[in-house]
């Protein structure tokens, strides 16, 4: 056995060790990064979701003034005016067009947004709320 012919082996060994271990960090910062991206996409998500559902409630007990929540008649309309605050206040680049028919009641909300990256999403949300005599 020749010792001389061995030195440094074991700092090798380390340096590979080392560099291996590095690479396991490097791979769960990218998966922690990629995660905390998913949750925030989902997060906003569900947020448009509950918006547009928050929006057909109102509509529900306020069905008089149905034909108020369309795009062209929300401004004016303090509820729905409201509720366009809270998309864009909620939402990164939030937005929305409402669309009402009066007479047969059929309601289509999109929630639209851009995410930082550049992404743009929107959620669509259609329903029919019918008027009943009472």
């Amino acid at each position: 056995m020749v010792v001389g012919l061995q030195k440094g082996f074991v700092i090798l060994e380390a340096m590979v060790a080392i560099m291996v271990f590095a690479l396991g960090i490097l791979g769960l910062v990218g998966v922690q990064a990629a995660m905390t991206r998913e949750q925030t996409t989902s997060k906003i998500r569900a947020d448009a979701t509950y918006l547009a559902s928050q929006l057909v409630g109102e509509m529900w007990v306020d069905i008089p003034n149905l034909s108020q929540y369309a795009s062209g008649n929300c401004n004016g309309y303090t509820k729905c005016a409201d509720w366009l605050n809270k998309v864009a206040v909620n939402l990164p680049s939030g937005s929305s067009t409402v669309t009402v028919d009066s007479a047969t009641g059929d309601v289509s909300i999109t929630v639209s947004w851009t995410m930082p990256g550049g992404d743009e999403h929107q959620h669509v949300m259609a329903t029919t709320i019918v008027k009943t005599d009472a």
